[in-house]
């Protein structure tokens, strides 16, 4: 079937978006709630309200409310809270079941974020027959700022989650909807990168988001920590006053200033974080671990998996470079398990220390989440797979960190015909597990389930072969940390 009109209509309107005539079309800037701003600032996302007209899909929405950082390569003409917008690329020629749909959570440490990013632009996708989503959600204190005056406001009595609850309300979206572009409501793929990826893994246990999407796919997912309790959230929240119409009618570039004030200058491995998901009791209704190992989640198909040198991104911000500072910081963050800490993530001279902050941030933040949700999802759902992301790229020999598989899903790096082999085979993973629950197929790589005592995964590097137990070692060490101070 092929759709050569670039207009459609959905439940709130009609769309005009750009490509008609061609093979991909697309639709910018799409709300999928109403503004929240004014009195719907810290409140959970609401109908959009129905338009009169064509809503011009040629230009993106504006970006979530965040610091202004010019390389994060977003093409929206600015930041504002008036930002619930999504952006659909879709295949002219479409089954007439539909094309699968992936639905894409862009990553920024919940403090930035955008759907409007170059990098993640899904024109590629759409010519391998998907439909592409981008989703902008609320950030910051605007997205994630938990008080006691909000939870008391609130039939719910939760406050905390609005970033987290506008996923949710735009995978319902999309379900309402992308039928219209020609997508299939009933194959959403929901996945996202560091943040959107620990997004994506929390739409697995919330009780809210049951039955609004069909798998994921989690990459660098910050996920599998201890979550903030709601009280000491709103704790943390409280440095933003006491009144909440004063609150409300403040300027959100004011609030901004918020985010430093919530969150600490240099992040505590292992210490939960009150400016993202937390318990709230509603959308998040207890602990992630909990939810995972005892099964209480969706039993969706799963790829899952991160990157050779996830820390190494960061170790720029965080001021540890000498022996005795990093005997400090391992301290600090592991505390009476310093000992076993240090055989890990300990360094003989200075030149080794970045390398050790970089192995510890890593371990803590990303890989160990990884590991730990292939392990636990695989209990109850046999289409796991896991993967490490080991390519280098044509511009560098150092091993990949945080957020360098992005252009590569996409496929829109500046490539050699290595890198092209790479981000090709990821794609077409990521296709044939959207259209079908496996990332087998034509252009794939063989790719194995899971299995928790091999501890396999497919590496996409030089070749595409199988490993197992990668860093088993540290990461058993962050398991039994963890295990340790849950009881």
């Amino acid at each position: 079937m092929t759709i050569a009109q670039s207009t459609v209509r959905i439940a709130s309107g009609e769309v005009a978006g750009t490509g008609a005539g061609t093979d991909v079309r697309v639709y910018r800037g799409i709300p999928y709630a109403a503004p929240p701003v004014g009195p719907l600032r810290w409140r959970p996302p609401q109908p959009v309200a129905p338009w009169a007209g064509v809503h011009d899909g040629s230009r993106f929405g504006f970006d979530p409310m965040q610091l202004d950082e010019p390389s994060r390569g977003s093409l929206a003409p600015g930041a504002s809270e008036d930002c619930l917008t999504l952006n659909v690329w879709a295949p002219a020629d479409v089954p007439a079941g539909g094309a699968p749909v992936l639905v894409w959570f862009d990553g920024g440490g919940f403090v930035a974020a955008s759907g409007a990013k170059a990098r993640n632009d899904g024109e590629r996708f759409a010519r391998l027959g998907s439909v592409l989503v981008t989703v902008n959600y609320r950030v910051g204190v605007f997205g994630f700022l938990a008080h006691p005056a909000l939870s008391a406001e609130s039939p719910q009595h939760a406050s905390g989650n609005y970033g987290f609850l506008d996923a949710i309300a735009a995978l319902q979206w999309v379900r309402d909807n992308i039928a219209a572009f020609g997508g299939d409501p009933k194959r959403v793929t929901a996945f996202g990168e560091s943040a959107g990826g620990a997004v994506a893994a929390l739409l697995l246990i919330s009780p809210l988001a049951r039955g609004r999407f069909d798998q994921v796919i989690l990459q660098s997912a910050g996920s599998f920590r201890p979550l903030c309790p709601l009280a000491d959230a709103e704790t943390a929240g409280r440095v933003a006053g006491d009144d909440l119409a004063t609150m409300r009618a403040l300027p959100a570039t004011e609030l901004l200033a918020l985010n430093a004030k919530i969150n600490p200058a240099v992040r505590g491995l292992t210490i939960p974080r009150p400016l993202r998901p937390i318990i709230d009791g509603w959308s998040i209704d207890r602990d992630e671990v909990d939810a995972f190992r005892s099964g209480v989640f969706a039993h969706v198909p799963t790829i899952v998996g991160s990157n050779a040198n996830e820390g190494g991104w960061f170790t720029a911000n965080i001021p540890v470079t000498t022996t005795a500072k990093l005997r400090d910081y391992v301290a600090q963050n592991f505390g009476a398990d310093f000992d076993e800490a240090w055989t890990h993530y300990g360094a003989t001279s200075d030149a080794d220390v970045v390398r050790a902050v970089g192995d510890a941030f890593g371990d803590a933040q990303f890989s160990y989440g990884a590991r730990s949700l292939a392990r636990e999802i695989v209990k109850r759902q046999p289409k796991t797979f896991r993967y490490l992301f080991t390519h280098a790229g044509a511009h560098t020999s150092d091993p990949p960190v945080h957020s360098d598989d992005i252009t590569y899903v996409f496929g829109t790096g500046t490539f050699d015909a290595r890198d092209r082999r790479v981000s090709d085979a990821m794609m077409s993973a990521w296709v044939h597990f959207a259209a079908t629950g496996d990332p087998n197929g034509p252009g794939a790589p063989h790719w194995s389930a899971y299995d928790a005592i091999r501890d396999n995964y497919l590496t996409f590097g030089a070749d595409f072969a199988e490993g197992t137990l990668w860093r088993a070692g540290p990461l058993g060490f962050i398991e039994r940390f963890y295990a340790a101070r849950a009881v």
